[in-house]
């Protein structure tokens, strides 16, 4: 059984195998309809997936900031000017 596509019907008939699949393997499922992709099904990701992890994706990204009460961007504001 390919992981990589399978058709809606083939997905319909056996719906837990595949899921099992994409569990086992954690790599992605593209389901097709007449031949075209409608439908991804990925493995879950509790790191980037979940809603308290929302900010995990920026971790280690800002590295230092001098003065974090100063306003951000005020030059950039044409009101301020």
């Amino acid at each position: 059984m390919s992981l990589t596509t399978v058709s809606k019907s083939h997905f319909k008939a056996k719906a837990l195998e595949y899921m099992r699949l994409v569990e086992q393997s954690q790599q992605s499922l593209i389901i097709t309809d007449m031949g075209e992709p409608v439908v991804q099904i990925s493995p879950y990701d509790a790191k980037t997936t979940n809603p308290g992890n929302k900010l995990y994706a920026l971790r280690g990204v800002l590295l230092k900031y001098e003065n974090p009460t100063d306003p951000v961007g005020a030059e950039d504001w044409e009101t301020l000017q």
